[in-house]
């Protein structure tokens, strides 16, 4: 009876979501304290709740209970434990779960940590959080109950997709999905200051780490999901622009915009239509790539090949969500005042600049997503879009981007002059174009390939801006150090921690250029067939094979390569590649080795075998690709030392 126990869990939670997102909007509305603290008794018992009927899914499938339609559907009775457990949120109906699970344990945050916040106005966030629980918790019962039974009940499973039979796939769809239900905070945030008509520094300052937190869940999902892509799929790459890593990568893309936005909003009270409406598109983003992963309309090695009818819920939901944003902010629009007066050389135009590419860029990334699917509705055909599109469009405005990453800190706010930036600029142009063309030849990849001369200027002039990034993050830090920054170098301890966020941020916004420019500039690949016996030599490096060999993993069987690789006779790695076939589903893997290091990665993956012991080997060499997810990291690092700042704990009004 536990299936039926998580079953019902999930309809008293839809009842609390409801009791949620209606009693504490006519408590606001009535201004009856009772009625308004009904909110956040109710989402403590939604999250209960959904935590029990997580419980009991899981339990489903750590006990093989093959009764289950959806475990039956995910697991078999070879399966390891670990990834039975992640199994249950392996498809759609227990991702879904999670994501509404999350989304009540971001809704208890919200209630805990917002309690200096008035009671109108924290009232109202969680009755809109409330709704989108009860949006989500309708679509699970309606269309994706992950508890309804198999009967009679099989007796063995089906296997969990081999793709997410790994490490890197137990962590990425948590992270991300904090991220995206994450992106649901703002959007209360900006839907309650409509209704409340306050758009005030209080509403900023309380929204600006909630969206920190998300941004940082978001930054390290898709860096996980990056990570995971480049060892697992042995095709050597880290994006394919594929329409479900797009789906991720444009609320982040609108998340970077918001935070910047609410950076303004908070310090000289304007850009506050910028944020609102930044705060509702992040999160209809959010819920779009929910639409493209479920509903079926694409093919993706991520997607949930489901229902199409399910899409049409998520679709009518995004409809709704957005409309009534918008149609409140039409409304109550003219209320929102212009704010702070700035001159046409200030850090505002920087950062309106900055919020302009990034949205621009968030743009073409959805007309690459969803003008196949637009060709196909239409009837016109099928066609496909893929990376020389993005190539073309969305990498030339990184680069403007980045040179106002640049160039943004040491810009004054309100007012600023043409003479005064460049006396403040100089020192960190001169000093990047030194140190980046240093890099450059002191990291020359061996036996890169030869560029042409466009390509070299390219590659060249991406580092000095990444340099660049750095030194002026540097400088702006210090510039904002009373003691001086050459004075005491541990000045920037004393600075607040969003300013040193920031800054930490930027850094690593600098070392992920360095990681795709190098990647992309220098990455040797070389399709080889090798025999027991051959060495064939890649970037200075000698690959050794010494045949293969069966193993046996714990539901698959595996031939397993031996290939060492050495250097001026100097063997520097032992790598082991496999080629496996899952006893589930009869399906063939191919399990890539890597031998990491800071500057540089050897990457070899099994293709098939030729014949007389030989196989087709893919052998890579790629420098500084581990920077494109040092970078990230560094990032997301930054976004939690701001979100810790003690400025937004005190008292919102």
């Amino acid at each position: 009876m536990i299936p039926e126990l998580g079953h019902f869990s999930l309809i008293l939670a839809l009842c609390l979501a409801i009791t949620q997102g209606i009693v504490p909007l006519i408590g606001a509305h009535r201004n009856n304290p009772g009625w308004m603290a009904v909110g956040a008794r109710a989402a403590h018992g939604q999250f209960l709740f959904l935590a029990v009927a997580f419980a009991c899914l899981t339990h489903a499938f750590i006990v093989k209970d093959f009764s289950v339609l959806y475990v039956a559907q995910n697991a078999n009775s070879m399966l390891p434990l670990p990834y039975r457990i992640s199994a249950v949120w392996g498809a759609h109906e227990g991702s879904l779960l999670l994501w509404a699970f999350i989304l009540s344990a971001w809704t208890v945050a919200v209630a805990l940590f917002s309690r200096t916040l008035s009671a109108t106005f924290s009232a109202r966030v969680i009755a809109v959080m409330g709704l989108i629980g009860v949006g989500f918790l309708l679509f699970l019962l309606a269309t994706s109950n992950p508890f309804e039974r198999l009967i009679p009940a099989a007796m063995e499973g089906r296997d969990l997709n081999p793709l997410l039979q790994d490490p890197g796939l137990i962590l990425h769809p948590p992270m991300l999905y904090m991220g995206y239900v994450g992106m649901a905070v703002p959007f209360a945030f900006a839907v309650a200051a409509l209704l409340d008509g306050r758009l005030d520094a209080a509403w900023v300052r309380w929204t600006r780490p909630w969206t920190t937190i998300a941004w940082v869940f978001l930054t390290l999902g898709i860096a996980l999901g990056s990570w995971w892509a480049y060892y697992e799929l042995g095709w050597g790459g880290w994006w394919f622009w594929d329409p479900v890593e797009n789906a991720s990568l444009m609320p982040w893309l609108v998340a970077t915009a918001l935070l910047h936005s609410l950076a303004v909003s908070e310090k000289r009270d304007t850009f506050k239509a910028w944020t609102v409406l930044l705060a509702i598109f992040g999160f209809s983003l959010s819920l779009l790539g929910t639409f493209l992963v479920r509903s079926g309309v694409l093919v993706s090695v991520h997607a949930f090949a489901t229902d199409p009818a399910r899409g049409v819920f998520i679709l009518a939901f995004l409809g709704a969500v957005v409309g009534s944003a918008l149609t409140l902010f039409a409304w109550r629009g003219k209320e929102i005042t212009a704010g702070g007066e700035f001159s046409l050389l200030s850090r505002e135009i920087f950062l309106l600049t900055n919020n302009l590419l990034l949205v621009v860029a968030c743009a073409t990334v959805l007309l690459g997503t969803l003008y196949p699917l637009l060709m196909d509705i239409l009837g016109i055909g099928k066609i496909s879009v893929g990376p020389p599109y993005f190539d073309s469009v969305f990498v030339p405005l990184m680069l403007p981007l980045a040179l106002i990453l640049g160039i943004g800190p040491l810009v004054r706010w309100r007012k600023d002059g043409v003479a005064a930036i460049l006396k403040r600029l100089w020192p960190a142009v001169l000093a990047s174009c030194v140190l980046g063309v240093a890099f450059i030849w002191l990291a020359n990849s061996p036996g890169s390939v030869t560029q042409s001369v466009s390509g070299s200027v390219l590659m060249t002039l991406a580092i000095i801006i990444a340099v660049m990034i750095v030194l002026s993050a540097l400088q702006g830090l210090a510039g904002r150090s009373s003691g001086g920054y050459e004075k005491n170098p541990l000045s920037w301890l004393k600075k607040p921690r969003a300013v040193v966020g920031m800054t930490i941020a930027h850094v690593g916004v600098a070392v992920f250029i360095v990681g795709v420019t190098l990647a992309s500039a220098w990455s040797i690949e070389r399709d080889v067939r090798l025999a027991p016996g051959d060495t064939k030599t890649l970037a200075g490096h000698e690959f050794a094979f010494h045949g293969t060999s069966e193993v046996m993993g714990p539901n698959y069987l595996a031939e397993q390569g031996e290939i060492r690789v050495s250097r001026n006779g100097e063997e520097i790695a032992l790598l082991h590649p496999e080629k496996r076939t899952y006893l589930g589903k009869g399906q063939p893997m191919t399990e890539a080795a890597i031998d990491p290091g800071l500057t540089r990665d050897i990457y070899v993956a099994l293709g098939e075998p030729l014949g007389d012991g030989a196989w087709a080997v893919r052998l890579y060499y790629k420098p500084f690709i581990r920077w494109i997810w040092l970078g990230p990291l560094l990032m997301a690092l930054g976004g939690l030392w701001a979100a810790s700042d003690r400025r937004y704990r005190r008292r919102g009004g």
